[in-house]
């Protein structure tokens, strides 16, 4: 009666046999960008491929995956080829991947990749920037959605770990356009000083490039390093790397190992107080040893039995002292004393006028010296000078005018040969007294 009906399973198988025997969908070649990437412990690779308004489901058998050359992840725009079937036992269909290469990388992680080397130059992410986070903390702040796994994850662990330790939460959204600004909000008031914190958590649980994507954005980066209360970074899973993660001062694998990482258990605080008793109790003792060493010597030493010795040797000291001080005021008298005996005594200081005597000698001597140095120095460069003279009047080419000779120039140029005059060149003629002009009638060689 119930034979029309078909079982689920055997519908799904049906369908995938329809897949399967379709020419056109067993080689398809696609392009399209990786996201919700898993690798999953037996080598096997899922994800979803898509693109600006659609997408698949994806495997990859660990066959296949140990072929490519790179490592997949979020974010990267790929080249696939495979074949399409049903997964029967969800009814999806998706894509099972033989091949894949890289077609270069989404804008997702192009951005990312640009961003995270603009703040490293920046010097972000540099190690003197990190603030230590505090051992004992008594009040620890977190940034994350008000419901979900992960404020769940932070509560449980501080409560069971450091239940003294107060949290206090401040509710953002962690996802979608508006995440961003609601987050940088939410640290700048967390980060006012109303509320005296110790340490900031800020994160959220795991999930695709773009649910972590508020974490990526540069708004969100400066607010955590520009922040005064350190900051611990707690998004997604131990794999997933944000911007958030290199700002911030110490970095999380999960929400959880937030919380671990923020307060110490019970245990360690014991060991750490059980340490601190045992470190007074010998800095403690070394002290009293010490001191009753030191009463000791003190109680049994001779001055404190015979403190008037003490006494006697202070009085002795200062007549010492005082006979010292006595004697170099003597001596320092004594010498002072002769000294002024002597200058009273001097020759000069008993007949001041010879004295002068002898400096105007002196000044009659240095003057007569001064007076015959400069005739010397005077008869010596007119000398010099005559000698000068004479040499000039000798190398004078005009002297020789005196002995009857001239000299003739036409243009003031030295005639020196027939051959620079020609008939009726007028020429000048200098001769020892005066000047002729005169006019060429002939000339001969």
């Amino acid at each position: 009666m119930n034979d029309k009906y078909l079982k689920i399973s055997e519908l799904n198988t049906y369908i995938k046999s329809l897949f399967d025997e379709n020419p056109y969908l067993k080689k398809v070649y696609l392009r399209g960008e990786i996201s919700n990437f898993k690798n999953h412990s037996r080598g096997h690779l899922y994800f979803t491929l898509k693109d600006d308004t659609s997408r698949i489901s994806a495997v990859m058998f660990y066959s296949s995956a140990v072929n490519i050359n790179f490592a997949p992840e979020d974010g990267m725009n790929v080249l696939v080829e495979g074949r399409i079937s049903c997964y029967p036992a969800q009814g999806t269909y998706q894509i099972y991947v033989d091949k894949m290469e890289v077609d270069g990388l989404g804008n997702l992680y192009l951005e990312f990749e640009k961003l995270k080397s603009k703040l490293a130059k920046e010097g972000l992410f540099n190690p003197e920037y990190k603030k230590p986070i505090p051992k004992i903390p008594k009040r620890i702040g977190i940034i994350t959605a008000p419901t979900g796994a992960a404020i769940r994850d932070i509560l449980s662990t501080i409560k069971r770990r450091f239940p003294i330790c107060e949290t206090i939460l401040f509710p953002a959204l962690v996802q979608g356009e508006s995440a961003a600004p609601d987050i940088v909000r939410q640290i700048k008031e967390a980060d006012s000083g109303k509320y005296d914190l110790d340490v900031l958590i800020v994160g959220r649980g795991g999930g695709s490039i773009e649910d972590l994507w508020a974490f990526n954005e540069e708004i969100v980066a400066r607010a955590i390093f520009e922040a005064r209360v350190p900051i611990i970074s707690a998004v997604g899973h131990e794999i997933d790397f944000t911007i958030a993660d290199f700002v911030a001062d110490m970095r999380a694998p999960t929400p959880t190992g937030a919380a671990e990482m923020a307060v110490p258990t019970i245990t360690e605080i014991n060991n750490l107080l059980n340490s601190y008793q045992i470190r007074l109790n010998e800095f403690t003792h070394n002290l009293i040893h010490k001191s009753k060493l030191r009463l000791t010597n003190i109680t049994s030493s001779y001055i404190l039995k015979n403190p008037l010795s003490l006494y006697e040797l202070k009085e002795q000291k200062l007549d010492n002292l005082l006979d010292t001080l006595n004697n170099n005021i003597t001596k320092r008298l004594e010498n002072y004393t002769l000294i002024l005996n002597n200058l009273t005594s001097s020759y000069v200081l008993k007949n001041p006028l010879n004295l002068f005597a002898v400096k105007k000698e002196q000044l009659s001597f240095t003057k007569k010296n001064l007076y015959s140095n400069i005739n010397n120095i005077i008869l010596k460069n007119t000398h010099n000078y005559e000698i000068l003279v004479n040499t000039l009047k000798l190398v004078n080419p005009l002297n020789i005018l005196d002995k009857g000779y001239s000299l003739v120039t036409k243009d003031n140029v030295v005639i020196k040969s027939t051959k620079d005059l020609h008939k009726e060149d007028i020429i000048n003629i200098k001769l020892h007294e005066g000047r002729l002009k005169a006019l060429v009638k002939e000339v001969e060689s």
